[in-house]
């Protein structure tokens, strides 16, 4: 009998059983798909030689008019600026507290800092300004060991004190409430994670006894984050929620300096975008007010003076404007296409178009049924916007909003059983990006519940490509990723919530927060951590059952001796593994044919199996390991009907 010629389809199908998925790929990691055949994905270094704290919520990439690059990266800590390698502090500060003074002990690097009723919470980041210190040998601390650094509040024992870690120890004899200095406090981000209010008053009507703590959480406590864009060579940062603030490139010596308030904007933003080719700044869910944040409205919009984003008060010679959306019950997130900005509420789409004087912008709902899961899960690429749906799918707006076949949608959005889908506890931390290398859209997304607590980060991605129009399913773990525009390959952040950063400007930082490593991708075949460490990638694909002979439909029996592996771009070893069953419900197998090892120069591998069905893995599991599969060719004899 001649050689049989398995033929799969490009795409994962996590739809239908092994057997229903007949000629398709069933699962697989760290796999993408390019020219119709599976292929292993880039690796990833580490790059920027410290990690920052927190997660990071939000990332943006750009280039001053010298030709700089830079990214700015927003976590829920601070903002920082990456910059030929390194990391930058640049994170704006709330109003100073004056009159405090600093008490020490020899020896020790812990200090005191007292200033009545200040207010601080553990946890928090602060810096110092006009700083005083005693002479006469009670301190060997100087100015620049307390101005030069940012501290967190390691303890708070009461309204009137906290405590700091130095970088060196008291070499005086101490300080008792001496010296002086002015605490300035980071602007507040918000949590880590997303968290759930209890309280009072959060339920509906007639739910729980009256004047009673509710007994779920209803109240929702988004997690700490970040809307990034730049206007010009201008970093604009809107902190969620929060104040909006502008960092500028241009300046005297602009890594040593602070993102600062933006003057005349409104001071509680859900999120801001700058509409490009009309040159507007763009405030979603902001204040009917500007400068009192408790007139902010989630369905709210309002828009700067074209070309001044200090301009908000609409007047008959500006371009200024506001304007309240009525579908949804919150804008959720907003991205800019090439002619319309594109709105999305957790119910509808409205795409907003500049049309100029007097009305500055048309603005018409285009869809419905359609919302977004949270802020950061959209993507414009190729001339769309692609994003996830709030109640599941995943969705295209091409001048038409249409829902995208999909056949992992139910693996990412359903929690039932035993799969892990999105946890919806965390949706507010999905990242979607765009990687162009490879015409991919990504979204990273949070899935499980770990033990006694509702949130979780993101540990799991999928990837649509819609050139090919197929979908993979990752465990890549990424909390921020940006595309390769600035810079020549993409940059994305992983997070771990049990680390310390050791980026340079913190002094006595803890793990409480975590921290942030930046890597590039699609880099060589390896993972290279900080340290210049390298692990494998360990990448697999598996196929759905298939029947080999040519008759029958599985009624036969087959008898598989041997199987020609086809690999282009095989470096080190791949390996290969053919799994046969008797019948689709057999949860092991009848016969395994390997794993089998599989060089450059391997023309075929001898086998001695039978069986119905039959499936095949592909993987590596060493470094330097990569590999792109061809075809699947078996020598395959009907071995009757048992």
């Amino acid at each position: 009998m001649p050689l049989a010629n398995v033929k799969i389809v490009p795409g994962i199908n996590k739809a239908d059983t092994p057997s229903g998925a007949e000629g398709q790929w069933i699962d697989g990691d760290f796999v993408r798909f390019r020219y119709g055949q599976p292929e292993k994905i880039g690796g990833f270094t580490a790059i920027g030689q410290e990690t920052i704290s927190g997660p990071t919520r939000a990332q943006h990439t750009w280039t001053d008019l010298e030709g700089n690059r830079y990214a700015a990266l927003g976590t829920s800590k601070a903002l920082y600026i990456y910059f030929e390698d390194k990391f930058y502090d640049v994170t704006p500060l709330a109003t100073a507290l004056t009159g405090a003074t600093f008490t020490s002990t020899q020896n020790q690097n812990i200090v005191t800092v007292n200033k009545t009723s200040h207010a601080l919470d553990i946890g928090e980041y602060i810096t110092f300004t006009s700083v005083t210190l005693p002479g006469g040998g009670a301190t060997g601390f100087t100015v620049a060991n307390f101005q030069n650094f940012t501290y967190e509040v390691l303890t708070a024992p009461n309204s009137n004190s906290f405590t700091i870690q130095m970088k060196t120890n008291e070499s005086g004899t101490g300080m008792t409430a001496a010296g002086s200095a002015s605490i300035n406090p980071y602007e507040e981000i918000g949590p880590t994670i997303q968290t759930y209010g209890y309280g009072w008053g959060t339920s509906t009507w007639s739910r729980g006894t009256w004047g009673s703590a509710t007994t779920s959480s209803s109240v929702v406590l988004d997690p700490g984050s970040w809307s990034l864009d730049n206007f010009g060579e201008q970093l604009i940062a809107t902190v969620k929620d929060g104040k909006t603030f502008v960092w500028n490139p241009g300046v005297s010596n602009p890594l040593e300096q602070r993102a600062v308030i933006m003057s005349g904007a409104p001071t509680a933003t859900r999120l801001t975008i700058t509409s490009d080719r009309d040159r507007h700044v763009v405030h979603f869910g902001t204040e009917t007010t500007i400068g009192n944040s408790t007139t902010q409205d989630p369905m709210f919009i309002r828009f700067s003076d074209q070309e001044n984003f200090s301009v908000y008060q609409p007047t008959s010679i500006n371009t200024a404007g506001t304007f309240r959306l009525d579908t949804g019950n919150k804008i959720v997130a907003a991205v800019s296409g090439k002619d319309y900005n594109l709105i999305l509420t957790d119910q509808a789409a409205y795409t907003m178009q500049f049309v100029g004087p007097p009305f500055t912008f048309s603005i018409r709902q285009v869809g419905s049924n359609c919302g977004c899961i949270g802020q950061h899960s959209t993507v414009y690429a190729d001339g769309k916007v692609f994003w996830m749906g709030a109640g599941g799918g995943f969705f295209v707006f091409d001048g038409t909003v249409k829902l995208l076949p999909s056949l992992v949608e139910d693996f990412v959005f359903t929690t039932t059983g035993s799969n892990e889908g999105i946890n919806y506890s965390s949706n507010e931390i999905i990242y979607g990006s765009h990687n162009s290398l490879f015409n991919e859209i990504i979204w990273l997304y949070p899935a499980g519940t770990p033990s006694g607590n509702p949130a979780v980060q993101n540990n799991r991605s999928v990837v649509y490509n819609y050139v090919e129009n197929s979908w993979s399913t990752m465990t890549l773990a990424r909390s921020s990723y940006a595309d390769a525009s600035t810079y020549d390959v993409p940059y994305a952040t992983e997070y771990t919530s049990t680390a310390t950063p050791t980026v340079s400007n913190l002094s006595g930082a803890t793990n409480t927060f975590g921290s942030s490593t930046y890597f590039g991708h699609e880099i060589g075949t390896n993972k290279i951590a900080l340290d210049g460490t390298e692990t494998a990638i360990p990448a697999y694909i598996q196929s759905g059952d298939f029947d080999l002979p040519t008759e029958g439909d599985g009624e036969y029996m087959l008898r598989v001796s041997r199987f020609l592996p086809d690999f282009k771009n095989l470096q080190g070893n791949a390996v290969v593994t053919i799994f046969l069953k008797e019948f689709p419900v057999d949860s092991g197998v009848s016969s395994q044919l390997g794993p089998f090892t599989i060089t450059s120069s391997t023309q075929k591998i001898d086998t001695r199996a039978r069986g119905r069905l039959a499936n095949i893995k592909i993987q590596n599991i060493a470094v330097d390991e990569t590999w792109r599969f061809g075809t699947f060719r078996a020598d395959v004899n009907p071995d009757g009907r048992r």
